[in-house]
């Protein structure tokens, strides 16, 4: 790879990404950087060599890192970039930010977005993947973000450029989201505070929140529409149809589709990414095969496979 840019935050050579994911899973990255702040960032951008490809990662929660691993520099925002103000009509929020953590301060300042409280990751992803549960979708409340171009430049975008769909966005190629604006509706904190108590205790009773997962596998096959939001007329859930075509417990290597809940692709021990993007694979097939329906992945799979591993 090229000489690297000067940074004041950190750069590791030929990283392990596997302890960076919630998997548990994959290989190196050439190069992760941690910036140290936003100017760090922008400077490390506008100087990178343009051939040298970025990949942003949060806190890998909704992501396998194939085996080979990620090519280039995978970039993962911390501490410079995890602020939460609600203290104005307005929530801002850096993407380095827990969305529970999100979701519990504004609601401390009488704020909802409450169904942040159950998504696991970072602001940067729920944007990203236009995230939501209960009938509530960050397409529903975000004004605008604010990025980093490849060339290293800040633009705030509305939320109307983004074109967010059901787990989707349309971001400029190689863009790194550092933040995020939301119209959080008033509310009363105490509320706000029992429906977050509420939604992790059914979280809990019908998701594995105790295993090695990286939450729903599969994106629900049809019945939403546009902006994100579900069409109860047409609506089909994934685990339905992964459950009607046997696969509930499914297994491979050591990966597994849930027992708890068969949308949930989990390493039960000793898995690689190949082992769980074959069986995610096979779940397709078999998905198609008795229904004729297309499960789309909504776990993001990234790097490069090793020669042993299937071309799935």
């Amino acid at each position: 790879m090229h000489d690297l840019p000067q940074v004041r935050g950190t750069l590791t050579p030929n990283r392990a990404l596997a302890d960076l994911t919630w998997m548990r899973v994959g290989g190196p990255a050439d190069v992760l950087f941690q910036p140290a702040d936003l100017d760090d960032l922008c400077a490390f951008l506008a100087a990178l060599p343009a051939d040298v490809p970025v990949f942003p990662m949060g806190v890998g929660s909704n992501l396998i890192v194939r085996d080979g691993g990620i090519r280039g520099v995978v970039i993962r925002l911390g501490r410079g970039f995890n602020s939460i103000d609600a203290t104005g009509e307005q929530v801002v929020a850096g993407a380095a930010a827990l969305d529970a953590h999100v979701a519990r301060k504004a609601a401390d300042a009488g704020r909802d977005l409450t169904f942040l409280r159950t998504i696991p990751g970072t602001i940067g992803g729920a944007v990203r993947m236009n995230a939501g549960c209960y009938g509530a979708y960050v397409a529903d409340v975000l004004i605008s973000v604010t990025i980093v171009t490849r060339a290293g430049e800040v633009n705030e975008l509305p939320a109307a450029d983004l074109q967010l769909a059901y787990r989707q966005s349309n971001l400029p190629e190689g863009a790194i989201i550092v933040g995020a604006r939301f119209a959080a509706p008033k509310a009363d904190p105490e509320e706000l505070a029992q429906r977050m108590v509420d939604q992790l205790a059914k979280r809990d009773e019908t998701q594995p929140t105790k295993d090695r997962t990286a939450g729903s596998t599969f994106r629900n096959p049809a019945g939403f529409s546009s902006t994100g939001r579900a069409d109860d007329v047409h609506d089909l859930k994934a685990w339905k149809v992964i459950d009607q075509a046997g696969m509930r417990g499914a297994t491979l290597g050591g990966a597994v589709m849930n027992v708890k809940h068969s949308n949930f692709l989990t390493n039960a021990g000793g898995a690689s990414a190949a082992d769980l993007e074959e069986l995610g694979e096979l779940v397709r097939k078999k998905v198609y095969d008795s229904q004729a329906i297309r499960l789309e992945w909504e776990i993001m799979r990234v790097g490069e496979r090793t020669g042993s591993d299937p071309a799935v």
